[in-house]
């Protein structure tokens, strides 16, 4: 059989935290089950392999953003994007994942034949020429398990300013930063004040001669240890594995009870977190103008700072907060509304990402493209209609991989139960009890600029389960890990 004609029992796409994990559940539970993992470019890693930028690391504790099966051991829970990276790759080595992946390979096409039960997936594979156009490969598979993340790999999201072309400096997304750029010493223009901002902001100001974070408005930024102490103290008295789920176990707790704080008594928790940035920057400081946001805690993602480093730099007069509108660029930096200028060498357009439905790819059910704006999702994995497709979505207010290690887990579940049924679909169907309900969006109350922009491109959700994208790991986990799979609305067939 050539490689042109293979068929799978499951293909991943994907070899990032999600996709590497997803493989190496399957490979535990499910070993008889032939898999391959897609990947589009030529490295492990996903995120953490593409984002290169200075200070680079997890917004989440690496407890519970770490796989579920293999410990976390260094000992920062905050943790740097070479760190997590390595953690990836070992991931791979120590459940034999390697051998698995299609470097190079990017999924453009998947086409669902119900007479054949499996997918024909249409891939782009990278010659070794990088000015050679893709060769065309087809594969099959029986189930598709899409680990490709939410955001365009290949472009950020860049808004256009009146004078760009006049400045004299570089500008750079972080998305793609430039190896060779050097820092040191200059003035940096930091535009944005989300994760990717508050990170690079702390990390530049360690050499370069100020560094400026302007913003439009501000976000909600709290400060927390890099080093969990009870986790170190814990790895000192017990085995690793039992140490770590420990730790995970207490730290899903904080981040529930944490959310559950800011959607039941968000004025409390405002004034918490604008106390603590007051006594990081002193009574002197505009806190109300640079630290206080128009909406309320996790209403947006709340940023975290590991040992309040990105305050530290402010109070060391080694970076800056204007909050303004962007009125142009000039030749030597920014002009703002108000009319201040923000003279830079360099720019940083640290302005957030562009979204995307399953990588990008086309896919069609029986000769019908699918709209996914058009589909409910099941259980936030699944879609209406489309038979054995899983996607991997994590959470918004928590940990990106506890809702992976979820899905991976399922998946097996699925897996397991239509080899015992003998089936070769699984699709959710609505029942007619469904079909009137009220939709929603995917992503319901959280309001950050990149998750607007897209959302009427992602599926909508019910008014009930298990067309529901709760966001709740307590539930999810009852849900997805005890739930009957066969429970009226997934027919196995």
């Amino acid at each position: 059989m050539s490689p042109d004609e293979e068929i799978f029992d499951v293909v991943i796409v994907g070899a990032g935290l999600s996709g590497i994990g997803a493989a190496c559940h399957l490979a535990a539970r499910c070993p008889a089950k032939t898999y391959a993992i897609l990947e589009t470019r030529q490295a492990i890693g996903g995120t953490w392999d593409l984002f290169r930028y200075p200070g680079i690391r997890s917004d989440s504790d690496m407890h519970t953003l770490g796989y579920a099966f293999a410990p976390w051991r260094a000992r920062e829970s905050i943790a740097d994007g070479p760190s997590i990276r390595a953690y990836v790759r070992q991931a791979a080595r120590d459940h034999d994942i390697e051998r698995h992946i299609r470097f190079g390979h990017r999924l453009r096409r998947a086409r669902w034949s119900s007479e054949a039960a499996c997918w024909t997936l249409e891939v782009d594979v990278a010659q070794a020429d990088p000015a050679a156009p893709p060769r065309a490969a087809t594969l099959r598979a029986r189930m598709l398990s899409m680990c490709s993340g939410y955001y365009r790999y290949d472009r950020g999201h860049a808004p256009q300013f009146e004078g760009m072309a006049d400045f004299r400096g570089p500008i750079v997304h972080p998305q793609f930063w430039p190896e060779e750029l050097e820092h040191a010493g200059r003035r940096v223009a930091v535009i944005g004040s989300g994760a990717t901002a508050v990170t690079l902001v702390p990390a530049l100001a360690q050499t370069a001669a100020l560094v400026t974070m302007i913003q439009r408005s501000p976000t909600w930024v709290a400060s927390l240890p890099a080093v969990d102490r009870i986790a170190v103290w814990l790895r000192r008295l017990l085995p690793d594995a039992l140490a770590y789920r420990l730790v995970r176990a207490k730290n899903v707790l904080v981040q529930r009870w944490i959310y559950r704080q800011t959607r039941e008594h968000p004025e409390r928790v405002r004034a918490h977190l604008l106390a603590e940035v007051r006594k990081q920057l002193g009574p002197d400081y505009d806190v109300e103008k640079h630290f206080t946001p128009r909406y309320d805690p996790w209403d947006q993602r709340l940023c975290l700072v590991p040992d309040a480093d990105l305050f530290v730099a402010i109070r060391e007069g080694r970076a800056s907060v204007a909050t303004d509108r962007i009125a142009r660029f000039v030749p030597s930096g920014i002009e703002l509304e108000s009319g201040q200028r923000i003279e830079a060498d360099i720019v940083v357009s640290a302005t957030g990402l562009e979204l995307e439905v399953l990588g990008g790819a086309e896919f069609e059910v029986d000769g019908r493209k699918v709209d996914f704006a058009e589909t409910l999702t099941y259980k936030g994995m699944m879609y209406s209609d489309v038979p054995n497709l899983v996607q991997t979505f994590g959470y918004i207010n928590a940990s990106w991989t506890l809702r992976a290690d979820l899905t991976a887990e399922w998946v097996c579940r699925v897996l397991e139960t239509m080899d015992r049924r003998g089936a070769r679909r699984a699709t959710p169907r609505l029942r007619p009890e469904d079909r009137a309900m009220p939709t929603r969006p995917w992503i319901d109350g959280f309001t950050p600029g990149y998750m607007q922009r897209a959302m009427h491109l992602f599926p909508k959700q019910g008014d009930r389960e298990p067309w529901l994208n709760t966001q709740d790991y307590a539930r999810d986990r009852k849900m997805l890990r005890r739930g009957p799979i066969e429970d009226g609305v997934l027919v196995l067939d």
